[in-house]
């Protein structure tokens, strides 16, 4: 069952309002809830509104990873890192290589 939050913000988006920050929310409230799948559909449509949007490209990892997505998530990871490090974001670039590495290592361990 969906949060007020959630609620909230899915109302917003029925009255026409749409961009990455409110796909981020709703993403971030759906992961919280422990509805990854649904959060990965608004993850992705928050990087489609702003590819270069750091923080999604971090959920968005962490949601597919949830879901047990793990070759989505790694390529998540990757390319969020790479977006983060050429926006001079270097904490969320690091992050996500350590999510990265550890899919990898979790991978290479089966």
């Amino acid at each position: 069952m969906p949060q007020p939050l959630a609620e909230n913000l899915e109302k917003m988006l029925a009255a026409g309002r749409d961009d990455a920050l409110l796909r981020f929310s709703l993403g971030s409230a759906y992961l919280k809830t422990g509805d990854a799948a649904k959060a990965v559909v608004h993850l992705r449509e928050a990087l489609r509104h702003d590819p270069g949007y750091s923080a999604a490209w971090k959920l968005l990892g962490r949601a597919l990873e949830q879901c047990g997505r793990l070759d989505e998530a790694l390529a998540a990871y990757r390319e969020g890192a790479g977006v983060a490090e050429a926006k001079g974001d270097k904490q969320a670039a690091r992050e996500m290589t350590v999510f990265a590495r550890r899919i990898e290592k979790r991978e290479t361990s089966h």
